[in-house]
Formats: C-alpha cells, structure tokens, sequence
C-alpha cells in the first residue's frame, strides 16, 4: 500500500492505493494549525482500520507538511511535483492545471516543460478568500454557489484582498444588490484575480484541468473560469487529492511505527522571537481595567423616561450600531448587530422595537453616518446624513474636548483622523489591506477554533507574545504556523497577534515615525478596541495612556445622536410608527442609457413609490439641482479630445491607443498623421470589458490600473481590423521649464515595449514603437521620417516639416484652450462664492474609466474642478526637496505651491496603485500644502469602482472647508 499525506494551509488530505493504484483509503478535514496531532491520528486510524504491517510506502506533501517530514524522517515530495506527477498520470491530455487551495492558488503550465505560477503577496482568489465572503453574505459557500446559478448582472468586485471585496461587497448590499448578482460576481472575481495575478501575460488554453477544494465544491466557480476563458475545463474524479495522489505515486517504504513514535516524540525548539509580556502582574491588568473603567457613557431606564430623544445610526460596512440618546446625552437604547447584507430591515425593526416598547418616548431628530448613510437616510427620512468622520469626532469630544487624535479599528477598516484647531485636518485609511483590523483577528480565532473574545481573553498574561511584525494575513498565517512548531502556545500567538494589529494600524495605514505624530490627547474607537489586549498593546506601542469609552463600538452612532440633538428641529421627519406599518421595500436592477458610462443602476423602491438610485456617478439619473452649474475641467478636456475624429486620407488608417500620455499628445498625433494623408482611429473609450479584453496578456498584477489597460486598447485596434498602430516609446516629455528634467515616468515611456513582448497579435500588424522625442523638434522631424519611411517609402522629409509644424501648434493650442477655460471656471467659482479643488494627477486620469467619476462627486459636493496643468505655469521653477525631473510631477509640485496662498483653493491628488513614484510625490505635495497650512488629501484609485472611502475623504475635506 502507499500512502500520500497532503498538509495544505488549512487541511490534511490522505490517500492510500493499493498496488493496482485504486484508492482503499482517502480523507480530508481542516487541521486548525494542529499538524502533528491529526497527522498522528490519521495514521493511527488508517493503521487501526487495514491492520498494516510494520513497513509501509508513505510520503508527504503541501505548504505545511515539509518541517513535520523533515524532522520525523518521512519523505517529502514537493507539492507542484506531486500535482505533476498525478496529473501527468491521470490526466496525460492535460495544458494547464488551474489549482485554488485554502490560502493557496497555483498554475501549472505544462506544454513545453513545467513553468509554475502562484500566489505570493495575498490570499485573495483562495477559498479563504470564497469563505469571507460568504460569511459576509451570510451564508454558505455551497448556498453562494446555487445563488450565483440565477444571476442577472455582474458587478466589478476586488478580489486581491479581503478588505477591499468587502468594500465592494457591503455598499453593494447596503444599497440593496440581489444577492444572487454579488454571489455570481464574487466568483468572476476570482477569476479575474487568477488571470491577472497568476497567468501574468501567459495565455491559458489547451485543455485546462480544475483542482482544488473550490473548483471541486463550486460548480459556479468552474462556469465562471469555463466562460471567461472561452474553454471547457475538466474537473476530475478526486480533484480534491491530486497532491496527495501524486505524493501517493511517489511513496517510499518506510517503518510505520518508527515514524510514529518520532511523530509522538516530536519536539518543538522552543526558540521564537517574542516580545514583552502584555501585562506582567494581575495588579498591572486590574490597574489597567480600573483606570478604562472611568471613561463611559450612563445607561438609562427608557421605561422611566418621558420626553424627546435623538437617534444616532451608523451603517458600517458590515455591522449596524444605533444609539437613542435622552436630554442629558445619557443612551436609552442601543443595538450593535451584524448588518446580514440587508440594513434596511435592522432599522425597521430596531423603530418599530422601539416605538411600541416605548410609547412615551418621541424621537425628535434622528442622524445617520456610514457606508449605509444614503439608503437609511432615504428608506426612513432620517433627518441629517454625516460623514462618518464628523460623527467620531462629535462622540470623540464628548471624552475628551481637546482630542488631537481619533483612530477608529473597526471589522475591516482603519479609519485615523488628526485634529487640528478644533476641524478634522488629515484622514488615514486603510486601503489595501485589512491586516490590522477586527476581522483580521476574527480569522485567526475561527481557524484556531475559538470565538474571538475567548482567544483574545487568553493573551492577557502570555509570557512571550510572538512577534509576528506587521505583515498580511496569508503571511501572518505561516508565522503563527511556525511559532506553534517552535513551540508557542495558544496564549502566545493570541496576543502576538493583538500586538500586531496595532503594528499593521501604525507602521502600514499612519505610517508614523515617532510617537510625537500621533498626538497627545488620544480617543481610540471601534469595536476591536473594546479588546483589551488590543488596547493595552496600543498603550505600549505609542508610550501613552489613551482614552477607550465603554462604548467604543458605538461611537460613530453615538457621536450621530449627538449631533442630531444639537442640531434638533421641530419636528423630525423620520417615519413615524403608522408609516412603518405600510413600509416596504423593493429592489430593481437597470443601466443608465443617459450617457456613455452606462452605470449599473440600483432602484430601491419605498412604499408610496419613493426611490433611491444608487450606482450612479453623476446626478443624471436623478432630480437635478437648480441654481447652480456642475463644472469640472475633466469634462471640458474629454470634450476637446472628442473632437479629434478620423478624417479619411490618401494613405490608410493608422491606430492610436488612447492610453497613458495620449490623452495629452493625441492632438499633436492626429494633426501630424492626418496632414500626412492618414486617416486616425483612435482605440475605444474604456470601460471593463477592453480592460478584460487584454487581461490576458497582462504581465504583472502590480502594474498601474492606467497601463493594464493599454492591452486591451492595443487589442480592440488589431480587432477592428487596423494593420497599424503607432505607439512611440518616449523617455522625455516637453520641457515645461518647472523641473530640474522633464521625463515621462517609466512606464509612460516605455510600456510599447511591454506590449511588442507581451501581445501576441502584435506581431501580425505594423506596431511602430519606436524611440521619440518631442522635446527637440528639429531632430524629431529627422526621426520620425526615418522610422515611417521603413513602411511608407513615398512621405517626403518637407511634409514631415509642415506636419511637424502644425502638429506642434496644435498641441499648444490645446494647451491654452484647457488653460483659458481653467481661468473661467475659477472666475466663476470666485464670482459665486464656490470652493475650488484641484484634482491633480497625469493626462490620463481624464479617462472616466480610471477617475472612477471622482471629479463629478467633487462638483455634487459644491465644488469647481479643475486639473494641475491648469494653474501649474503660474509657478516659476522653485526648489523641491526631492529630485524633479518628472513632467508630471512637476506640473503636481507647482500647483501645490501655486494654492498654498489661496483661501478658496485646495488640493486632492490622485494616486493609482501600482505608481512606485507616487511614493514621493504624495510626500512632497503633501510637504508643500502643510508648510502652508493647507490640508493634503490623497486618493488611491485601481480598476475597482467603489467610491465608500473616497466620499469619506472627500466629504470630511469639504466639512473642513466650511468649518
């Protein structure tokens, strides 16, 4: 017989063949962290049950079962190798093998030798990734997989990680999605994430082979890949155990009951890196509860109340808290409650609750706050909406008047405010990874089979809380994995992992340097700091007692209801107990058709046919304001490219993706090639399906959301039938004289090479990638007629000439009409008394694929937009303290220098992901706006749409303002 044991990241599969290689044995359970007792047990069980003999064929394979069979003598075989070896077997027709694990997730090329992909940096498109989200669903993976069977629309959803699905997920829900459509989409979510951050560029075809426990479970999953790649893959018998059968394969004879007994007398070193206990005595812990204990809120008797309160809702992004506060601010009543995907029907009955228990009691005005805020303040007439940020720091004063800084740790985001003089003048967010919040212990404690306040209760006295740093979920998981070899006991990691919560909070989302940052008078909030050890691990990290209400959980409801009591009216408007008797709630999906975007529309329809749209980017879809213009230079720059049509020429079509620095140089490009004689086609607008249309071929999954979409604008052009496409390398932009160089970054300049390796279909066109110069035009009329004259043999040097020198004019003149009208618009703006925001960024984030719609929130916010290049040659050349040799980023330093004096001017920077030199860019900008006084505001944009954190920002810098 031959035994294979697979020890994945989170199960233990066995299987046992016979010498005919059928299999008499197999199993499959989770092994919560304890590898070396249900590895004991198996085989004890397997033994007990076939009466073995004293030597047997055994190995041993998977992520975590190669220091178990190193010290006990078992024979390892690597777990690729193994998936290999079965696969070549079983299923010798195979291409590509397609496996997704628990925390793992593998590619496996096998034409042309064996070439392996797998997940590094992040466990999203796992099925711990699957199992997240059905939890925040609220159901199984198995009833998301008969619900994704149903659905009617697809909505974009992150998969990379957790924190940024379930910021897509939640407003989704919140907003009232079918579940059916968010369950369908999850799965596509997974496949993007596979695409994109496995194949890299490497296309997946021939016959693909689906293993692992959520391609085997999840027949939805399948389809999902099935349709996506245009394939029809094969899910095998045991697909679950191909490791372990490979392993099996590969077995060796081994005595059973020798490796047993160093099973049995495995010893653990004992050595790991620890840091200082959380709290050295019980009189330090009853010291530290006694002092906390102070700082509360007064429950009071509702049923002896008589007189007006003031309710307080904040719709988290996945729990609902709401607080009904009397007239000396003490809580009547208050609920804390996982949201299940439906706030709606938690706030109905939460009133209804309440308004018949509680008959003398008459809510006089009601606030809410939250990723919720839209749909409960419309479902139930609540009489304001607040950012969240202004409704922590309303509760935050409450504690402590001078408060200077809040931080919110919440299920799974971090929220960090600083205050200065009295308004909220910096935001911290946590935006790509959810590491350092509630659910990140929440995970741990499940895995390790304890509710979460158990496993937290059991790392107050710890000896030596491992030091498990700051570092990703799936990474932390194979520390703490490590630590229990070596020898750490449950109370050990438990707060290890509390003290690395706070370190992800500090060093990843603030990223401070010295305590002195933080501020001196702090209120911690959310419901993960109402974990002690958490709290007592922030005291010592930051070298300072903080305040924790006894109501952490629900500061941001309380702060609500304290601001609807100071800002009372009359009579509030929020349905009344009769109203709520006949409320109703019905949820319709649609498209926009009112202009290009085609916005995935959500209507949820109230009883007496009152509506809420959400989805939407702009206020199309609904009642629009009077009095007032919406003017944003972003739209105003799409308008002038729009008019760069193809004009039918002599010598054929020429295609020009509309991608990274051609949103600036494509009046210059279609001047020059259409008085050549050419006619231009320009590549479509974007929008999802040309970034999936090139997804393919993308060749890393870190790259900026701006260059992943240039393969599929190089695709549309090669599927519209364009034999030409010109798309020049370009290392230096035009010298704008603000700089001490004028570069394109690297990847404007030379992504053309990316795309000539990395696109196959490339190769059947004339792809013109090479090397230019706009910044010396004498020597760019040399260049450019040597690379066309390759290809067209009849254009002469002095047409060259006369094209340049128009092109030339063209592009200054665009310049100038965006300038002029920037002038008009901030006329405008002073005329009538209008804050101005200058959402600053590069060429290409005029693409509303990219921007997300961003500039029209700013203008539903009351503001004028207009762009860095706007006021940027108002500045004259000034030092920087870093190295300015970027066009771009110049343009970014000037124009923050340029508002640092103006009163009704700020600044908002956009930063995509994946942009390495935004790193330094987003400190100088942010150096030169504070130096002034002014408030720096950065947001993060990728090829996901969610805009939850961006009104937080956005929002709370508006509120500043008019503070």
């Amino acid at each position: 017989m031959r035994i294979g044991i697979d020890v994945g990241s989170t199960t233990l599969k066995c299987i046992v063949l016979d010498e005919d290689d059928n299999i008499i044995f197999s199993s499959y359970e989770r092994h919560y962290s304890q590898i070396i007792k249900k590895t004991k047990e198996l085989l004890e069980k397997f033994m007990e049950e076939y009466s073995c003999d004293e030597y047997v064929n055994l190995a041993i394979s998977g992520s975590a079962g190669m220091g178990l069979a190193d010290r006990c003598k078992i024979p390892f075989i690597q777990e690729v190798y193994a998936t290999r070896v079965a696969v070549g077997k079983l299923i010798p027709e195979a291409d590509v093998v397609i496996e997704l694990g628990g925390e793992d997730a593998k590619i496996l090329f096998l034409t042309d030798g064996l070439e392996v992909r797998m997940n590094g940096s992040c466990a999203g498109g796992t099925g711990a990734f699957i199992d997240q989200m059905a939890t925040l669903l609220n159901i199984t993976p198995s009833e998301m997989n008969d619900l994704a069977k149903s659905y009617d629309k697809l909505y974009t959803i992150a998969s990379r990680c957790g924190v940024f699905a379930k910021s897509d997920v939640q407003p989704l829900l919140n907003q009232g999605a079918k579940k059916n459509d968010v369950a369908a989409s999850i799965f596509y979510a997974v496949v993007n994430q596979t695409i994109a951050g496995l194949a890299q560029g490497r296309e997946l075809s021939g016959n693909i082979v689906y293993l692992g426990g959520p391609l085997t479970f999840l027949s939805e999953l399948r389809k999902s890949f099935d349709k996506t790649l245009n394939t029809n893959g094969i899910s095998p018998n045991n697909s679950l155990y191909f490791v372990a059968l490979g392993t099996a394969f590969m077995a060796q004879k081994v005595n059973i009951k020798s490796i047993l007994n160093m099973i049995q007398n495995e010893n653990n070193t004992g050595v790991f890196a620890h840091t200082p206990p959380l709290f050295n005595s019980t009189k330090e812990y009853e010291d530290f509860i006694s002092r906390h204990s102070t700082e509360k809120v007064i429950y009071s008797n509702p049923k002896e109340y008589n007189g007006k309160a003031y309710l307080g809702i904040d719709a988290g992004s996945t729990t609902i808290k709401m607080v009904i506060i009397d007239d000396k601010e003490n809580i009547l009543n208050s609920v804390y409650l996982s949201n299940r995907g439906n706030p709606v029907s938690i706030v109905k009955d939460f009133l209804q609750d309440f308004y018949n228990d509680y008959p003398n009691i008459e809510i006089s005005c009601s606030t809410v706050t939250g990723y919720g805020e839209d749909i409960i303040k419309n479902a139930f007439q609540i009489d304001y909406g607040i950012v969240e940020t202004i409704a922590h720091f309303t509760g935050a004063k409450k504690f402590k008047p001078n408060v200077d800084f809040i931080i919110d740790i919440g299920g799974q985001d971090i929220k960090c405010f600083k205050i200065k003089n009295g308004i909220v003048d910096n935001i911290f967010l946590n935006e790509a990874c959810s590491s350092g919040c509630g659910s990140f212990l929440q995970t741990f404690a499940e895995a390790l089979n304890y509710n979460i306040q158990d496993f937290s209760n059991l790392g107050y006295f710890a000896q030596n809380p491992v030091d498990l740093g700051s570092r990703c979920t799936v990474f932390m998981n194979s520390s703490v994995k490590q630590a229990q070899k070596d020898g750490a006991t449950l109370e050990d990691i438990s707060a290890g992992l509390s003290i690395s919560v706070v370190k992800n909070a500090l060093y990843k989302v603030i990223r401070v340097t010295s305590n002195n940052q933080l501020g001196k008078n702090i209120v911690v909030q959310g419901g993960t700091f109402l974990n002690n050890a958490v709290l007592r691990a922030f005291e010592i990290e930051i070298g300072q007692n903080v305040i924790r209400p006894n109501i952490a959980g629900l500061m941001g409801a309380y702060g609500a209801a304290l601001y609807a009591k100071s800002n009372s009216k009359d009579k509030s408007s929020i349905l009344s107990l009769d109203k709520l008797k006949s409320f109703s709630h019905e949820v319709q999906g649609t498209n926009c058709k009112l202009c290009s975007n085609n916005c995935r529309l959500t209507i949820n329809i109230f009883d007496a046919n009152r509506k809420f749209i959400s989805g939407n980017r702009c206020e199309r879809p609904l009642t629009k304001k009077e009095g007032r213009k919406q003017l944003s230079i972003y739209d105003y720059k799409l308008k002038l490219l729009s008019k760069y049509k193809p004009v039918k020429g002599q010598r054929g079509q020429i295609g020009i993706p509309m991608v990274l620095n051609m949103y600036e140089l494509l009046p210059f490009w279609h001047k020059f090639f259409t008085e050549l004689g050419f006619e231009v086609i320009t590549s479509p607008k974007s929008n999802k399906d040309i970034y999936l249309k090139g997804q393919h071929t993308i060749p890393s999954d870190t790259i900026c959301y701006p260059a992943k979409l240039v393969h599929g604008h190089i695709e549309a052009l090669i599927d519209s039938g364009i034999s030409t496409i010109f798309y020049p390398c370009m290392s230096y932009n035009l010298d704008e004289g603000l700089g001490d160089n004028h570069y394109n970054c690297p990847v404007v300049a030379y992504y053309p090479e990316v795309i000539d390796a990395n696109v196959p279909q490339i190769r059947d066109i004339n792809f013109i990638y090479d090397y230019i110069g706009l910044h010396r035009p004498k020597d760019f009329t040399k260049k450019i007629y040597t690379i066309l004259n390759k290809i067209f043999k009849d254009i002469s040097l002095s047409e060259i000439k006369i094209a340049s020198n128009k092109a030339y004019d063209e592009y200054y003149c665009h310049l100038e009409n965006i300038q002029n009208m920037g002038k008009h618009y901030i006329d405008y703006a002073n005329k009538n008394n209008l804050p101005i925001i200058v959402l600053a960024g590069r060429p290409y984030h005029v693409d509303p694929e990219i921007n997300n719609g961003i500039d029209k929130l700013i203008c539903q916010l009351g503001a004028v937009v207009i762009s860095e290049d706007v006021i940027s040659g108002n500045v004259s050349k000034f030092p920087t303290t870093v190295l300015n040799q970027w066009t771009y980023h110049a343009r970014l330093y000037a124009a923050a220098k340029y508002i640092s004096n103006k009163d009704n001017i700020n600044l908002v920077q956009l930063v995509s992901f994946g942009c390495g030199l935004d790193a330094v860019t987003t400190d100088e900008v942010r150096e030169i706006l504070e130096n002034e006084g002014k408030i720096y505001t950065q947001i993060k944009i990728d090829e996901i749409t969610n805009l939850g954190a961006v009104k937080i920002r956005l929002r709370s810098l508006m509120e500043a303002l008019n503070q």
